[in-house]
């Protein structure tokens, strides 16, 4: 099993271009950074996590400029989107950052996707609470046809274009891999149907292997192989006894969160879960 690491990359946190080196040199898989473009001041949406919202939120760097700071630095460790905010941003402009880091990394980026929680947020942007999932999936094959077409055109409710070129195109092909994070059963056909990979998000390492073999049907049923949409686990806690629980429960990859904090205090975590890399491959 693969094991990463994820952090909020703000203002005030280690940099990103330095917890990725620290990532990569003590043999972690992946490092992964969440964004969120602004909070808003007047909000009704409750925090998924409860309680009050963690100034995070609110602080971080821009999703693909800390993807590029991160893989500027390294070599070998992937770079994750954990998760991008599809729903909060142009199709067009989106392709041509996906296809720039992943180009730029050489073809090291994971595309983690969600359709978000704070309704205030996302109409900021010009989504809709109860459209984003529509919306999501058709900038999703929007974006598809980009990278994959020379001349790409789309044309649906929420993304509409005439032919257009745009390069580059993916080093990975025939895109990189697109995780979805989720729980609900439409999420389960939205990875089947248009995705490579789940995040189920909050699930227990005993609800694991059911959720996989409901997935697995579901990939069958949308004409796919079962075993083909790979399970990453975010939000684990870095104990060897609960990461051995998701392995045994079929978990291709889990990431550990670590706090926006100093380097000092991040590089320790870092020193402090790298033996797992190894007891866990």
């Amino acid at each position: 099993m693969k094991v990463g690491v994820s952090m909020f990359a703000t203002d005030y946190a280690v940099r990103p271009d330095d917890l990725a080196r620290a990532a990569e040199d003590r043999g972690f898989e992946s490092v992964w950074f969440p964004e969120h473009t602004h909070i808003p001041a007047n909000r009704k949406s409750p925090w998924p996590g409860g309680g009050d919202l963690p100034k995070d939120y609110w602080h971080t760097h821009d999703l693909f400029v800390t993807l590029t700071a991160a893989a500027a630095v390294t070599k070998t460790i992937k770079v994750g989107s954990g998760i991008c905010l599809v729903i909060e941003r142009d199709p067009i402009l989106m392709a041509k950052e996906v296809a720039s880091v992943d180009t730029l990394s050489n073809g090291r980026l994971i595309f983690g996707i969600g359709g978000g929680w704070n309704a205030e947020e996302m109409e900021n942007h010009g989504t809709r609470f109860d459209k984003r999932w529509k919306v999501l999936r058709e900038r999703i094959e929007a974006m598809k046809e980009i990278w994959t077409k020379e001349a790409a055109e789309y044309h649906g409710e929420f993304v509409n274009f005439d032919p257009i070129w745009s390069y580059p195109k993916p080093v990975q092909k025939p895109h990189p891999p697109i995780l979805l994070g989720t729980l609900s059963e439409k999420g389960l056909d939205r990875v089947a149907r248009y995705c490579d990979g789940w995040i189920p998000v909050g699930i227990r390492p005993k609800d694991l292997p059911a959720a996989i073999k409901n997935l697995n049907e579901r990939a069958v049923r949308a004409g796919r192989k079962a075993g083909d949409l790979p399970v990453s686990i975010f939000g684990a806690p870095g104990k060897e006894e609960t990461l051995k629980q998701f392995q045994d429960a079929g978990a291709e990859r889990v990431v550990i969160g670590l706090p926006s904090d100093n380097k000092a205090k991040v590089f320790a975590l870092l020193d402090q879960f790298a033996p797992l890399v190894q007891k866990c491959a």
